[in-house]
């Protein structure tokens, strides 16, 4: 009995000549109901006892199929399109093995190979529909700081609802549904055009440009802008004036302080090669698909790589500003992950960690010095120092917690934005407000500091009263510490992204400060998500 026509891989599966091969699958019409053959059902039930979500799917389906039914053609063509287009999602193509699933069609003869090609398919399916929607790799398995839990779907719920929806629009739905992944998935085809095409040129020579600059680096430098997009063509070999507005556009995309001037860093950036930004933009795709979640209409975004803090309403900045970050060294690093603002804490106190107490003040607490820490018992009475032998205790079993009261000189400032979490990771304010004036603005023990504070907490109170800021003050001139709660949680989000895009889509790059992304890029390659023709 033949039951499959002949499925031809390549370019026809791109152009949509797929969906005629796969409308050649013929099978018997006295053969549609799989419970009339027990050999393809006790193949199908073999070769998915070893996944209990999909063997239970099959079972509560009676064993019905999904791809292998005459009925079954709008699935197979949707499920073969998406396949060969999974790299253009810095997804592992190899991982599926269209070549071989369209092979495995062709040589069907028996029942028996049917229901094992119908647990195979499946398993492509949910192997595929779990790395376009949630991630290829689990970051925590590259990074212990990316505490990102990953939106996994359930497959016997994917299978179910997949089994009652349109086959195409699901598929393409797996994707997220966030525009920034519509945008880099954009970003990602125009690099991979630009490299093809022998990239950006020549590099720029690495010397000080100013306004009048003229000679042959200028022309240089000019000729990589107008190729990267930033300059109309021009035959001026000078530093003129839209020279420099090109430069400084560059400068503000790239993070890099706005002078208009093409000094070091901002040579450095240009002479990036057009692979190694396209790293970048498949790492923010895959972290894109770990954050595959609900945003919030409203909701605050913490790119930790840029040193900023938003708040987002509907895909809009309305407030933006200055942040510090976590230093480099791995146990002060600022964590990634998801969760919910519910209050803001007025004149806070600072209970120091028992790591920065070991770090920072465990030798002058000890020596009688740090006299604005307290030392307060589990009831949070004030302990006099010279009731304790500091002899007897290290940081690690020390009895008592060390906090530093409410006041102008608080390491937290006058106000911190909570949503608890098992890190303690929040936002805050700082008396070091000069830190502010650095590049990289990695001064922390781990949690944000916010240049404008003030400026946020009345953004955020902004919703529940119509006197933010009178709010706000009458409860910072208590000088109690003292929560407000907000009247609707605000979800917070702790990126790491040096590849974004703007609200005008324009593409933006950061450097990789802790080293992450090139870790999560190694990841990738390894699980072979990368195109190694793109040389790269």
């Amino acid at each position: 009995m033949v039951f499959f026509g002949k499925l031809r891989p390549g370019s026809a599966i791109r152009s949509g000549v797929a969906a005629a091969a796969l409308a050649l699958i013929l099978i018997s019409p006295a053969t549609t109901q799989a419970q009339q053959f027990p050999a393809f059902r006790q193949a199908l039930a073999e070769h998915v006892s070893g996944n209990e979500a999909i063997s239970a799917f099959y079972r509560t389906h009676d064993y019905q199929t999904l791809w292998t039914g005459p009925e079954d053609a709008p699935r197979r063509e949707a499920l073969i399109n998406a396949l060969s287009r999974a790299a253009d999602h810095g997804l592992p193509a190899a991982r599926y093995d269209l070549p071989g699933l369209i092979a495995a069609f062709e040589a069907v003869e028996s029942e028996r190979d049917r229901g094992q090609l119908e647990a195979r398919v499946t398993k492509v399916f949910v192997q595929f529909a779990r790395d376009l929607h949630s991630g290829v790799i689990d970051p925590r398995q590259v990074d212990r700081s990316i505490v990102r839990v990953l939106p996994r779907p359930d497959p016997k719920e994917l299978l179910s609802e997949f089994a009652e929806a349109p086959a195409a629009s699901f598929i393409r739905n797996l994707a997220p549904s966030a525009p920034e992944y519509a945008r880099l998935l954009r970003a990602r085809e125009e690099l991979v055009t630009v490299i093809e095409n022998g990239g950006w040129g020549p590099r720029v020579p690495e010397t000080r440009f100013t306004v009048g600059t003229s000679g042959a680096a200028v022309i240089a430098l000019r000729n990589r802008l107008i190729a990267m997009g930033y300059l109309e063509r021009s035959a001026s070999a000078s530093y003129d004036a839209a020279l420099q507005g090109a430069v400084l556009e560059f400068q503000i995309n790239h993070g890099i302080e706005g002078d208009g001037i093409a000094g070091p860093a901002t040579i450095r950036a240009l002479n990036v090669a057009p692979e190694e930004r396209l790293k970048s933009v498949i790492v923010a795709m895959e972290r894109e698909r770990w954050l595959n979640i609900p945003r919030g209409d409203r909701h605050i975004w913490v790119n930790l790589t840029d040193f900023s803090s938003w708040i987002v309403d509907h895909d809009q900045i309305t407030f933006q500003t200055k942040s510090i970050i976590g230093a480099q060294p791995s146990d002060r690093q600022t964590p990634e992950f998801s969760d919910r603002m519910t209050y803001l804490e007025i004149n806070p106190d600072w209970t120091l960690p028992r790591s920065i107490l070991a770090r920072s003040y465990w030798g002058a607490l000890a020596s009688g010095g740090a006299q604005h820490l307290q030392i307060v018992d589990a009831q949070g009475r004030v302990v006099p120092r010279g009731a304790i032998d500091f002899s007897r205790y290290t940081p690690a079993n020390f009895p008592f917690n060390v906090r530093q009261p409410p006041g102008p000189r608080n390491a937290l400032g006058e106000v911190k934005f909570m949503f608890p979490n098992p890190y303690a990771i929040y936002l805050h304010d700082t008396p070091d407000r000069h830190l502010f004036n650095t590049t990289v603005r990695t001064h922390s023990s781990g949690c944000i500091r916010l240049q404008d504070p003030r400026d946020f907490a009345y953004e955020l109170l902004s919703r529940q009263t119509d006197d933010p800021q009178g709010l706000y003050h009458s409860v910072l001139n208590t000088r109690q510490q003292t929560r407000v709660y907000l009247d609707e949680p605000v979800p917070v989000h702790l990126v790491y992204r040096t590849a974004f895009t703007d609200v005008r889509g324009v593409l933006n790059f950061r450097n990789d400060i802790y080293g992450r992304d090139a870790r999560i890029f190694e990841a990738l390659m390894r699980a072979g998500a990368v195109d190694n023709g793109l040389r790269i």
